[in-house]
């Protein structure tokens, strides 16, 4: 009983510390863009897939400082500046996902006029059936979701591409046979909701993390089936993930990892979309 009052004060002062910490890193109130640039100048990127797009790193005080050239769109399809966590489906669960490092790696190479605008649609642990079957996943419909964001701006932008990150969903014996035509048909379904035929479509790959054998097999199966699909289309692009780490749990990328996978996803777009020489 006498270390009752010293443990309960101790609780009490961890979840007031905790909480003042989360207040710091996810910050409610998020500016409203009053002003689009010309269309022309405002390129826009869908983040979708499941719980690596979605973000599970830990967000950092420097990562909820906005860029007045960085936007996304939020949960009331409104333009706000940019700042993480980007992504709000899951609110106990979302953290820096490879959004921004991606949109600041654009800003170095891109002209001084153009704006990067994000569109968060990943939903953590969806597989792909039920993005094609437009499923209820975690309160989201996920394809109905991804085509009202999409429409909801889509007179004032120029859609660019998609960052896609999923597999670890479908890497199973079920999903695996029919996950090359299960992508062509998501990734079409993509194209026509943007009137886009030529979207171009960057994959990230599952992380080659060291897992027990069999599902090791099951990984690069899956990322067997990115690289090969890539090369039928001309549109598809495909990102390496071979020597990023993972946060302590063999399945999602770490903080540093997420940002480097945004510097990835930039040159790749820049290199093979827009073909702009961008050095470090």
């Amino acid at each position: 009983m006498k270390y009752l009052i010293p443990i309960t004060f101790i609780f009490f002062i961890s979840i007031a510390f905790s909480q003042e910490n989360r207040e710091a890193n996810f910050p409610s109130i998020r500016e409203k863009v009053t002003k689009l640039p010309a269309k022309e100048k405002l390129w826009v990127f869908i983040l979708a897939g499941q719980s690596n797009m979605a973000g599970r790193g830990f967000v950092e005080p420097m990562d909820t400082i906005p860029n007045n050239r960085i936007i996304a769109l939020n949960e009331n399809k409104e333009w706000v500046y940019a700042k993480e966590p980007l992504h709000f489906y899951e609110p106990n669960l979302t953290g820096l996902d490879c959004g921004l490092s991606f949109a600041k790696k654009l800003l170095e190479c891109v002209p001084d006029d153009v704006t990067i605008a994000l569109i968060p649609c990943a939903v953590g642990g969806s597989s792909i059936s039920q993005w094609i079957n437009d499923e209820v996943y975690r309160e989201v419909k996920l394809l109905t979701n991804f085509t009202e964001m999409v429409k909801s701006v889509e007179n004032n932008v120029v859609f660019k591409g998609v960052l896609w990150h999923q597999g670890e969903s479908d890497s199973n014996d079920r999903s695996i046979p029919k996950y090359k035509e299960s992508t062509e048909a998501l990734f079409q379904k993509f194209r026509e909701i943007t009137n886009n035929k030529s979207l171009p479509i960057l994959v990230g790959e599952l992380g080659a993390f060291i897992q027990p054998e069999e599902a090791q097999k099951k990984y690069d199966s899956i990322n067997a089936i990115i690289h090969k699909t890539a090369m039928l289309d001309d549109n598809r692009f495909v990102i390496s993930t071979k020597d990023l780490t993972h946060k302590g749990d063999n399945l999602h990328f770490d903080s540093k990892s997420q940002r480097d996978m945004g510097v990835r996803f930039a040159k790749a777009f820049l290199n093979e979309v827009v073909e702009i020489n961008c050095e470090d």
